[in-house]
């Protein structure tokens, strides 16, 4: 009986976000199963202003630090076999990978 598997990608790198995205599809087209995606989701920005004087006296100036994190979603039809080559998929450890099955 067919599952269907919702596939959560977050990264703060776009290039390995992009190549665990590739290797989901590949999977996908391989083994001949209907997949939605990758799916962008709206980036979520991490803003961190510091004061660049350590003593705290002088001029306020500051120094603005940003962080992006970039999201997926993949929705695939999978079985068995489909889900047992997910869990044996590579991921760099960047990239963090929710699984839920429905």
């Amino acid at each position: 009986m067919a599952q269907t598997a919702r596939v959560k990608l977050t990264s703060v790198s776009l290039p390995k976000l992009d190549s665990v995205c590739g290797e989901i599809m590949g999977i996908g087209r391989k083994t001949g199963v209907r997949i939605k995606g990758p799916t962008p989701l709206p980036v979520k920005r991490l803003h961190v202003a510091t004061r660049k004087s350590p003593c705290g006296n002088g001029t306020e100036t500051y120094e603005k630090w940003e962080m992006r994190m970039h999201r997926r979603v993949i929705d695939i039809n999978a079985d068995d076999k489909v889900i047992r080559q997910l869990m044996r998929l590579r991921i760099p450890d960047d990239v963090y990978i929710e699984l839920l099955l429905t």
